[in-house]
């Protein structure tokens, strides 16, 4: 039986889903929520706060111009451009953006009425989000494997993707803070152990 650290809310337990750019966290996540547990798409919701929050919109255009939205939308390439060669910058960047997630987050949680929900964020480690989780999922595959993966869904490029990997932390320092690694290589055998873990969180 898995054991859970002290829960935020003392209510729901939160399961966080996490993995490196073509690892497969969106299709395990989809697997949780297609057994009726709520899922909570961070990097989604993150970008439909950057396109309506006033507050994030104001510190975004201070930080980085005023290309930086077209109309009431976030012009993602200029930012894409600026911070993803600039480490520091991008830690900016996460800094506006995130606090107002994990608040959104905060609220959605209090809504829900279910033994546990799953909360997916590719930089749950990166951004500490993990220290407000019960317990951490951490979803995995070779590199080459998640090269082709993304190459094949987003058509970019070889070099472009590795660009991305070098933002987020390795499979190797990710592994020291999960608790539960699932190796998302053949999809029969994901939904048995994402199957496993369900009956175990309920």
């Amino acid at each position: 039986m898995l054991q859970f650290q002290k829960s935020i809310t003392n209510k729901v337990k939160i399961i966080g889903l996490t993995g490196g750019i073509g690892s497969g966290k969106t299709t395990v996540a989809r697997m949780f929520s297609e057994l009726g547990v709520p899922v909570y798409i961070a990097d989604l919701e993150a970008k439909k706060l950057t396109d309506t929050s006033k507050v994030i919109r104001r510190k975004l255009i201070a930080l980085l111009g005023e290309e930086t939205y077209n109309g009431p939308k976030l012009n993602r390439k200029f930012v894409a451009d600026k911070i993803f060669n600039d480490k520091e910058l991008l830690e900016v960047v996460n800094a506006i953006i995130h606090p107002k997630v994990a608040a959104h987050f905060k609220k959605w949680v209090a809504k829900q009425i279910t033994p546990y929900v799953i909360k997916e964020a590719a930089i749950l480690f990166e951004n500490s989000g993990y220290k407000n989780c019960d317990l951490v999922i951490l979803v995995t595959a070779p590199k080459q494997v998640r090269l082709a993966r993304v190459m094949a869904r987003d058509n970019a490029s070889k070099t472009d993707i590795e660009k991305r990997m070098d933002n987020q932390w390795s499979d190797a320092e990710k592994q020291k803070l999960a608790d539960l690694i699932i190796e998302n290589l053949d999809l029969q055998t994901t939904q048995e152990k994402v199957e496993v873990i369900h009956q175990s969180l309920i």
